[in-house]
């Protein structure tokens, strides 16, 4: 399972970075940044749409003409729309998570920012993510742009994933981590 991920990440960066560089041409690497981020956006309000990318019980050009229908209906870039077909076209839209995740790194690099990932249980206050973002840019002495993701599994704490690093304060993983322990005892 871990060799799916791999493989996705590494398709994930190399069209990412082939976007990147189509919409620095154009100079529109703002509003591709967007477009996508609406889609990410989509993408986990709807379970058929993940359905959709990730399945493959629909084909390529099924998955192409329903991002095309999305991308019109959203207004997105046509950049961004010939991007979303070719990535059906090339049967790697369930790679699209992992391209949107590429992409939004590699954007905050070239605005001189960090991209980071912070998984909590429950809904972050204010003051919350204030004190996550100081001390993400103490850390690494550039000014986080944060994507926040709820999930329940992880029962408390946070996990935090700056590019290939993960940070996991998770109730979860600590009590995995005794559970572990106490096996070995």
């Amino acid at each position: 399972m871990a060799d799916d991920s791999s493989r996705f990440a590494d398709v994930g960066a190399r069209y990412a970075h082939a976007l990147l560089q189509l919409a620095d041409e154009e100079k529109i690497v703002a509003l591709a940044e967007d477009d996508l981020k609406s889609l990410k956006a989509m993408s986990a309000e709807s379970l058929d749409l993940r359905r959709l990318i990730a399945s493959p019980a629909f084909s390529a050009d099924d998955k192409g003409r329903a991002l095309g229908a999305i991308a019109d209906k959203a207004h997105f870039s046509p950049l961004t729309k010939r991007f979303l077909g070719l990535l059906a076209a090339n049967n790697r839209a369930s790679a699209l998570p992992a391209v949107i995740r590429a992409f939004e790194r590699l954007a905050a690099e070239r605005r001189g920012a960090i991209a980071a990932e912070v998984t909590t249980a429950i809904k972050l206050t204010a003051a919350q993510q204030k004190a996550i973002s100081a001390a993400l840019k103490q850390a690494f002495g550039k000014d986080p742009e944060i994507s926040t993701i709820i999930d329940p599994t992880i029962l408390g704490g946070l996990k935090v994933k700056v590019g290939s690093k993960l940070f996991d304060a998770s109730i979860k993983s600590r009590l995995d981590q005794l559970k572990f322990a106490l096996k070995r005892a």
